[in-house]
């Protein structure tokens, strides 16, 4: 039996504690299974199992054996899987959790459908934070900094957020200097439903210096109403760069504080450790990316209130 061979009897009889349920999913007889850990044994120069009549347990040597076999043999499985895979055209169903706002995705999604028809989307869009494999996602979305480390993640883009307000708002209030004239505007804010929280807007703070506390003059969970109050000249909000660049662009909004604003908020795509990259998985992946992501880089040109 070869080296690998041996390794995945090892394996299951380690997992299982017994030749004979090992045997019949092997379609071998107990003896030759026990001969086989016998000869692997042999072939070490150590004892793995401590073995009696009834019970049969890994030794020190086996614990430790077992953990590098695991991570060979999933190695091996990964790479079988690699090859397979790349040559695969992407197909079948496919459910991602992704950020309420669809606006940023919504190009990646038109031209993922066109290049990938036969992939079925399945895609949720909400704030609430979904556990992946519990709810049985493929994937999710998430943007700002990970906690969970049973993910696999790969980084897909970043955004900023900027302060914004329309020219009749500007005419009338004033256009802000610095972050402490903000105490006397009116500021939309966006309230986590996660965990009930404000949004802090980018502001920078130092040891000397407290936060400031910013007028809750409006407190709501969606940017979309955020957006319609400050084209209506009603105050200021912090929104995401993507959200507002073409009203903007359009002069329609104006950023500020541009200076005071400084930030960068990673997006990643996660998915269960558990799982490798599917053809259709990765090819999501690539189109988000390539599509949705880049696209605002440059975008808030230089339409800033003065």
């Amino acid at each position: 039996m070869d080296n690998l061979g041996g390794m995945g009897v090892f394996v299951r009889v380690a997992e299982r504690l017994g030749f004979s349920a090992v045997a019949r999913e092997l379609g071998l007889s107990p003896s030759a299974v026990g001969k086989a850990i016998a000869r692997l044994e042999e072939r070490l120069g150590v004892r793995l199992f401590h073995r009696s009549t009834r019970t049969l347990a890994l030794t020190a040597d086996g614990e430790r054996f077992l953990e590098r076999c695991l991570r060979i043999l999933a190695e091996v499985e990964a790479a079988e899987l690699e090859m397979s895979n790349a040559s695969e055209t992407p197909h079948g169903k496919l459910r991602v959790s992704l950020p309420k706002y669809s606006g940023l995705f919504q190009p990646a999604i038109a031209s993922f459908m066109q290049r990938y028809p036969a992939v079925e989307l399945d895609l949720d869009f909400s704030d609430h934070i979904v556990d992946v494999i519990g709810d049985g996602f493929d994937a999710a979305v998430r943007t700002g900094k990970l906690t969970d480390s049973s993910l696999k993640r790969r980084k897909i883009g970043a955004l900023q957020r900027v302060l914004v307000g329309a020219p009749a708002y500007f005419e009338t209030h004033g256009h802000p200097q610095q972050p402490a004239d903000l105490l006397t505007h009116t500021c939309l804010h966006y309230r986590f439903p996660t965990n009930g929280r404000l949004e802090p807007w980018p502001l920078p703070t130092n040891d000397e210096e407290e936060a400031i506390e910013l007028p809750r003059s409006f407190v709501c969970n969606s940017i979309e109403m955020r957006i319609h109050l400050t084209l209506n000249g009603q105050g200021i909000a912090c929104l995401p760069d993507f959200s507002v660049a073409e009203y903007v662009q359009q002069g329609l909004l104006q950023t500020i504080l541009e200076d005071c604003t400084q930030n960068a908020i990673p997006i990643w795509i996660v998915w269960p450790s558990s799982r490798d990259l599917s053809p259709k998985l990765r090819a999501f992946i690539d189109c988000l990316g390539e599509t949705s992501l880049g696209i605002n880089k440059g975008a808030m040109g230089h339409s800033s209130a003065r």
